[in-house]
């Protein structure tokens, strides 16, 4: 993460591993297949941007992931824990803006901002939707498919 402030990053996005990435390619998929063998969790993460964060506290933190670690974790508990991590934005990439609501709030209330994926196939009406209520920045993927 030093190395790649260092040479230039505005922002870090880190991976939550996960058993199923079905939004990632190839290469997160076997990334997050080693983790995974490794035991890295989302605990483990959160760790890793709380010492980050202890001499770096101006490059924003990013989390990726799916829902399913955080939805057993639970919203306010995973809220609260980001936080203390120092963690700036989280990207769930399985929950879309119809029901993200409970999380938003937990996240909202403790400062994070919580960041959407939009595509070439988004409809202005969806766009206009998650606008309302993303924070941060918007993530534009620019690939169909």
């Amino acid at each position: 993460m030093y190395s790649l402030v260092a040479n230039g990053a505005d922002v870090l996005e880190l991976g939550v591993p996960f058993s199923d990435p079905m939004a990632d390619g190839p290469t997160i998929q076997r990334a997050a297949e080693r983790a995974l063998a490794n035991h890295v969790s989302l605990h483990d993460v959160l760790e890793t941007v709380r010492l980050f964060s202890q001499t770096n506290d101006k490059t924003p933190v990013v989390l990726m992931g799916y829902l399913n670690h955080v939805h057993k974790m639970g919203y306010q508990a995973f809220a609260q824990a980001a936080a203390d991590a120092g963690v700036d934005g989280v990207l769930t990439v399985d929950s879309p803006v119809e029901t993200i609501t409970p999380l938003h709030d937990s996240l909202k209330a403790h400062g994070i901002d919580c960041i959407f994926l939009i595509a070439p196939t988004t409809t202005e009406e969806r766009i206009q939707t998650i606008a309302k209520v993303a924070g941060g920045f918007v993530y534009y993927v620019s690939l169909k498919g």
